[in-house]
C-alpha cells in the first residue's frame, strides 16, 4: 500500500489542468464572527459581539473554488438571482479563476444566501451558533433557461469531465438532470454526481459515479446501514437505480465505502483527525474525486485521494479550498515520505498560516524536554487547553549543551522530537539551534506564548505582545525536574 501511495502522490503532483463542467446550485456563504462573553438579559441566549465578517462562494461555488485550488479549469453552470448577491457571487468565483459565463442571472429567483453566526469563547475554536437561509421557494420541474442550455452545450464540447452537485434547490430536477446526463453520456464525457437528499436516484440515470453520504444512502436505498454487508446492498440498489459504474458512500469518521460494478466493495479507512467543522468536506471530496478521475485515476485511486481531501477539509473552519500541494504533502505523509508532526520552521510557518486562516488559535511553548516527565506533561496539557493548535519548539543538542552544560542532553534531539510528537496534545514540533526562541517567534507569530517556571522575564514576550499576541505563564508542578531525576538516578548507581 505504501508504494501505491508514493506513486499516487507523484501522479497527483503531476496532474495537469483538467477542464471541468460544474453544474449545480451556486450559493453565497456569509460569516459573521464575534466573541461570546455573556448571556442576553432579554432572553436566555448568548450575545455575539461582532468583530469581523466574511463572504465566500457556497454550494456548488465552494466546489468550484476547491477545483480551482486543485489546478482544474472550471466552467460554472447554474442560475443566480438578478440581484446584488448574485453579482457578488459571480465576482467571488471569477476571482478564483473559474469561468462564470455559464452562471446565468434569472429575474424570477433570488440568489441563495446562507448566513452563519460564529462565536468564539476563551480563545478556543470558533463554533457556529446559528444559520440563517435566504433561498428561492421550491420550483416546478421545468426546463432550463435558453441561455443556460446554450452554455451547457458549449461546455460539454470542451469538458474532460462533468461534475454535478445537487442541493435540490430547483435547478437540478428530475427532468433537467436526466437530460444533461444523457447529453454527457452521448458525448462520452463521464459525469460524477454528488446527489441531493432525495429518495429516487432515477434522476441520476447516466452518471458514471455517485457520491452520496451516509444519510443520503440510507434514505435513497430505504435501508439501515449497520455493517459492510448492508453498505454493499444499499450501494448496489443506488447503482442499479442510476445505472452507474460506481458508488462511493461518504461515512465521515469511518472513511468511505466504494462499490464498483462487477467488483466486490471495499472500505477506505481514514486516520483520526481534529474535526473543527465538517462544512465543506463533501465539496472537497467531490472536487478531488472529479480531478483525479479527469487525471486518469481509477475509481479506487480517486476515492483514496477524495478521502484525503475530505479529511484535510474538516481540520479547517468553514469552507477552505485545499491546494493540490497540501493534498500531495498529506499523501506523502501517509506513505512515510514526510514526518507528520516534526517540521522545519518554514514548513511549520505555512501550516500555522493555514491553521490561522481556519480560525484556530496557535499556542507556542519551548524548552529542552530532556527526560520527559510528569511536569512536562502537565505543562503541555495546560498549554494545549489555551488554544486549538500547540507548537512545541525544541532546543537542539548544541543549544542544550550551551544552556545546561555537559552531559546534557541525555536524549538526542531527533529522539526528543519524536517523543513529543507522539503526544496527542502536541500538534507540531520544530527544533531550533539558537539560544532563545526569539527568531522563531518572529517567523511563526503564534497567538499565545506559554512558559512555565518561576523566571520573572519570559524570553520572547516583547515580540509576541508587539504584534498583539498574548503571553501566559503556567503554574509549575512542584518538586519535578529533569535535574532531580538525574540526581536520583545517580544516587542509585
Amino acid at each position: 500500500m505504501t508504494d501505491n501511495l508514493k506513486e499516487l502522490a507523484a501522479r497527483l503532483a503531476a496532474f495537469g489542468s483538467p477542464r471541468v463542467a460544474l453544474v449545480g446550485d451556486f450559493m453565497l456563504d456569509r460569516y459573521v464572527y464575534g466573541d461570546v462573553e455573556r448571556i442576553s438579559p432579554e432572553a436566555p441566549v448568548p450575545v455575539l459581539r461582532v468583530n469581523s465578517r466574511e463572504v465566500r462562494a457556497g454550494g456548488a461555488g465552494s466546489v468550484a473554488a476547491a477545483l480551482q485550488a486543485l489546478g482544474a479549469r472550471t466552467l460554472c453552470l447554474g442560475a443566480t438571482g438578478q440581484d446584488a448577491d448574485g453579482k457578488e457571487l459571480r465576482e467571488l468565483l471569477a476571482a478564483t479563476g473559474a469561468d462564470v459565463s455559464g452562471l446565468v442571472p434569472c429575474p424570477d429567483r433570488c440568489t441563495t444566501v446562507k448566513t452563519r453566526l460564529v462565536g468564539l469563547a476563551q480563545q478556543k475554536s470558533p463554533h457556529q451558533m446559528l444559520r440563517v437561509d435566504d433561498e428561492p421557494p421550491p420550483a416546478a420541474d421545468r426546463d432550463w433557461p435558453d441561455a443556460l442550455r446554450a452554455a451547457w452545450r458549449k461546455a460539454l464540447r470542451a469538458a474532460d469531465i462533468v461534475a454535478v452537485q445537487d442541493h435540490n434547490k430547483g435547478l437540478v430536477t428530475d427532468r433537467t438532470c436526466r437530460a444533461l446526463l444523457s447529453d454527457a453520456r452521448a458525448a462520452r464525457v463521464r459525469a460524477i454526481v454528488d446527489p441531493a437528499r432525495v429518495s429516487d436516484y432515477g434522476r441520476y440515470r447516466g452518471a458514471a459515479a455517485l457520491l452520496p453520504n451516509r444519510w443520503e444512502t440510507a434514505l435513497a436505498s430505504g435501508m439501515t446501514l449497520s455493517d459492510e454487508a448492508s453498505l454493499r446492498r444499499a450501494a448496489t440498489r443506488l447503482m442499479e437505480a442510476a445505472e452507474a459504474e460506481a458508488v462511493l458512500v461518504k461515512l465521515d469518521r469511518d472513511g468511505m465505502y466504494l462499490l464498483e460494478r462487477g467488483s466486490p466493495g471495499r472500505a477506505i479507512g481514514t486516520r483520526p483527525r481534529a474535526v473543527y467543522d465538517s462544512t465543506g468536506a463533501g465539496d472537497a471530496t467531490l472536487a478531488m474525486f472529479v480531478t483525479a478521475m479527469a487525471g486518469g485515476c481509477s475509481f479506487r485511486e480517486a476515492a483514496v485521494l477524495a478521502n484525503v481531501a475530505g479529511g484535510l477539509e474538516v481540520e479547517q473552519f468553514g469552507v477552505v479550498p485545499i491546494p493540490r500541494a497540501q493534498a500531495v504533502a498529506e499523501v506523502e505523509r501517509m506513505a512515510g515520505l514526510r514526518g507528520s508532526k516534526v517540521l522545519d520552521r518554514q514548513t511549520l510557518r505555512a501550516e500555522i498560516e493555514r491553521r490561522r486562516r481556519a480560525g484556530q488559535t496557535v499556542v507556542f511553548t519551548n524548552g529542552c524536554f530532556d527526560l520527559l516527565h510528569t511536569g512536562h506533561l502537565m505543562h503541555l496539557r495546560q498549554a494545549a487547553e489555551l488554544g486549538s493548535c500547540l507548537v512545541v519548539a525544541l532546543n537542539s543538542d548544541e543549544s542544550v549543551r550551551r544552556l545546561k552544560g555537559p552531559p546534557r542532553p541525555l536524549i538526542a534531539q531527533n529522539e526528543r522530537a519524536e517523543i513529543l510528537a507522539a503526544l496527542e496534545c502536541v500538534d507540531y514540533v520544530t527544533v531550533f539551534d539558537e539560544d532563545t526562541p526569539v527568531a522563531l517567534l518572529e517567523t511563526l507569530r503564534p497567538d499565545v506564548l506559554v512558559k512555565g517556571g518561576e523566571t520573572e522575564n519570559i524570553v520572547g514576550a516583547e515580540v509576541v505582545t508587539a504584534y498583539g499576541g498574548k503571553v501566559q505563564r503556567l503554574r509549575r508542578l512542584d518538586a519535578v525536574s529533569t535535574g532531580d531525576i538525574i540526581d536520583r538516578i545517580a544516587g542509585q548507581a
